[in-house]
């Protein structure tokens, strides 16, 4: 038996026109998937297949979490995931991935969902991955803002709270300029 063989539906013996599954994705997944984006997690899949005609809607709904690195103080963190996806799968002659569209051989009649549930986890985690204020690694905040500086006259470096202005504030910040454009946008206004 195949490591993902657990994963393997049988469209072509469908008895009914909807079938539901459900699968727990555990770090033993992950780890086997072997994956660049997630190695450990908690994720569960409901799946609904729906056959209409000669197309089966596979219905993914994932929500769980997984665990990534944190951007800003590079520890694990658990990050939660969710979303809801569709494949389309039809019969055919030979396997292909045509746009919206998988066709699996009409001989054996049987998809493998494994790396597409994969996929949709991975696309699910958000660009942006960073502790709730505060929960960063204190040890690797202190390198941080001993090293870390925005301009040549702060002497303080980073501060978290400063660090987390939401976008729709970010335009009313005071902006610094370097002294030396300011020059260069008087010797601009001459000409």
């Amino acid at each position: 038996m195949g490591k993902f063989d657990a994963y393997k539906i049988d469209l072509k013996g469908m008895k009914e026109n909807t079938y539901s599954c459900e699968f727990v994705l555990d770090n033993h997944f992950f780890e086997s998937i072997d994956g660049p984006e997630v190695q450990k997690g908690k994720v569960n899949v409901q799946l609904r297949i729906r056959k209409t005609g000669g197309i089966y809607d596979l219905s993914f709904q994932t929500d769980g979490v997984v665990q990534v690195t944190c951007d800003r103080c590079l520890d694990d963190m658990d990050q939660p995931v969710s979303s809801s996806d569709v494949v389309k799968v039809k019969l055919g002659s030979d396997y292909s991935e045509d746009g919206d569209i998988v066709i699996i051989p009409e001989d054996e009649g049987i998809i493998n969902v494994a790396w597409f549930m994969y996929e949709f986890i991975a696309l699910s985690i958000p660009m942006k991955h960073v502790h709730a204020p505060g929960k960063c690694n204190k040890a690797m905040m202190g390198k941080l803002n001993k090293y870390l500086r925005t301009s040549a006259d702060e002497e303080d470096g980073w501060n978290e709270s400063e660090a987390e202005v939401p976008e729709d504030d970010a335009s009313e910040a005071p902006q610094d300029i370097d002294p030396r454009w300011n020059e260069l946008k008087k010797i601009i206004d001459n000409n």
